[in-house]
């Protein structure tokens, strides 16, 4: 059975910061989810495995035909979809063959693949993608792309296969396509993903933490409760050892308070007795040196009960879980904060769509790619005028997270954006705030351009949720994409602690399932339902 070995390896970016040092690992044959925080080394290690990347020391091996599907895929071109699937010359030279052209190269071009065209139809079939073989990769819409880069990996018939984040920009349907093709997987599979309806299609789950990789058995919800159990595990330790420490210091100090009375007493006894002075230095120094060695004694101790407390903190996992209280975006039951009647725009909603937004509604708006989700969330917002229609809003206080959350400046600190949302906040207050959020210390005086995706996603939640006024409708677009599992547990707290409306554009069911969605609307030929 196919699989990977990862001997020795260590890998490091130009400027010699670290990211593997001599990690050592096999990933057997079967579906294995890697898990870490973003930042970790996720893809990069996949991209040592395919070969993009070459580690400065170590080895990778993958036995078999390995096939590849990046995050980072093109989403604009003039490529047609033979040629991303790497057909289009066995295509090509299929044609001039029945046309009559027998030259040699045409058969060498072709090899075995003379039903290379039925193949590759079934293959984007399988993944529900009815597209002509001649289109080209710029009139797909971006869930289209991602299927047909996993579709051109696919039709490699690989041994092994690397997913990097595979069902991102992708709608339910096709998630759904993915996940009974990968439920049929029968070689290796490793996939960085963020999706957990996906990780618990996993044979195990690779946990990448601090350059090491422990491997469990099960799928992502056995290694929750695992990881919860050795967070339990881990925090009754560091209790036990902080009395422990607290114990031996304590012994420690009454035992120099009984040598330095003991001391003291002998002193005296010994003036009284009139003993010769080189007697009584004797045993001056023969006290010293006995409690010298007691003090030495519960010094190891202590140092023994510190080492062990240490040990249990460093074997601790940080929740990371962000605690809000946000009454002041609370809005009434019969408050109306948007109306649109008839909106239609670039061509889309024909017939016009009517949507009513009242009190702390909590809406799912769903629908296949290129439905028109992101524009309408648009629309409702403010910065795309309808073609056509009439819009009521609650001004000044809605709130719109893209998908490129480029609400902040980048130029700025976290702390400078706060304070230009929330200027009469005062300093002590908002950097407690920020503190709740996760940015303590010097990370809140860091540009918001150097930050990562789930702290650009946290500075701006920080900014958005208590702005003056406090939105009381947020629109959120994909707010779950590229974000790791803590990062989505964050927002999943904060919108839970949110009081307003919100319409979230997700194709995560997981995610839509725990921030308490109560309507659910689907955008699907121009009109919604639901």
């Amino acid at each position: 059975m196919s699989e990977i070995v990862l001997s020795g390896l260590s890998f490091s970016w130009p400027d010699d910061t670290p990211v593997f040092d001599r990690l050592s690992a096999t990933f057997p044959g079967g579906r294995t989810g890697l898990v870490a925080p973003n930042g970790s080394g996720k893809t990069t290690l996949l991209k040592l495995v395919a070969g993009v990347l070459r580690p400065s020391a170590g080895s990778v091996t993958a036995a078999g035909v390995l096939g590849y599907l990046p995050q980072d895929l093109p989403l604009s071109g003039e490529p047609s979809v033979a040629e991303v699937l790497g057909v289009a010359p066995v295509l090509a030279a299929i044609a001039a063959v029945e046309s009559g052209d027998a030259a040699e190269a045409h058969f060498t071009t072709i090899g075995t693949d003379w039903d290379i065209e039925e193949r590759t139809r079934g293959q984007l079939d399988r993944l529900g993608l009815d597209v002509a073989l001649d289109r080209s990769l710029g009139t797909l819409s971006g869930g289209q792309i991602v299927s047909l880069g996993l579709a051109a990996q696919l039709l490699k018939r690989p041994d092994v296969l690397l997913l990097d984040e595979p069902t991102n920009n992708l709608d339910l349907d096709a998630r759904r396509r993915l996940y009974a093709v990968l439920d049929d997987w029968s070689g290796c599979l490793v996939v960085v993903s963020h999706d957990r309806a996906l990780l618990d299609r996993m044979d195990r789950i690779a946990e990448l933490d601090r350059g090491e990789i422990r491997f469990h058995g099960g799928n992502f919800t056995s290694y929750e409760e695992a990881v919860r159990a050795a967070r339990e595990v881990a925090e009754k330790n560091i209790r036990t050892a902080e009395q422990e420490v607290k114990r031996e210091k304590r012994e420690m100090q009454q035992a120099r308070e009984r040598a330095a009375r003991r001391a003291s007493t002998a002193s005296r006894n010994l003036g009284n007795a009139g003993l010769p002075k080189i007697f009584a230095g004797t045993m001056k120094r023969n006290a010293q040196e006995s409690a010298a060695k007691a003090d030495g004694t519960h010094a190891a101790r202590v140092g023994a009960a510190k080492a062990k407390l240490d040990q249990a903190e460093r074997a601790r996992r940080d929740e990371q879980k962000i605690s809000l209280e946000l009454p002041q975006t609370e809005v009434p039951a019969g408050r109306t904060l948007f109306v649109g009647e008839g909106l239609r725009a670039r061509g889309l909603f024909p017939g016009g769509v009517d949507l009513a937004i009242r009190g702390p509604e909590r809406i799912a708006l769903t629908g296949p790619n290129g439905a028109g989700k992101s524009t309408l969330l648009r629309m409702i917002h403010g910065d795309l005028t309808p073609d056509g229609g009439s819009v009521s809003r609650v001004d000044g206080r809605i709130a719109f997270l893209s998908q490129r959350l480029d609400l902040l400046d980048d130029d700025r600190t976290v702390a400078e954006n706060l304070a230009s949302a929330a200027p009469a906040l005062p300093p002590a207050q908002r950097m407690n705030l920020l503190a709740r959020f996760l940015f303590r210390g010097s990370r809140a005086h860091l540009p918001v351009g150097v930050l990562s995706g789930g702290e650009r996603l946290r500075a701006t939640l920080a900014c958005v949720l208590f702005a003056e006024p406090a939105p009381q409708l947020l629109l959120l677009d994909e707010p779950t994409n590229n974000l790791d599992l803590v990062s989505t547990g964050q927002l999943e707290s904060a919108l839970t602690a949110y009081r307003g409306a919100f319409v979230v554009v997700s194709h995560d069911e997981r995610f839509l399932g725990a921030i308490g969605i109560e309507r659910w609307l689907r955008l699907e030929n121009g009109d919604v339902h639901g």
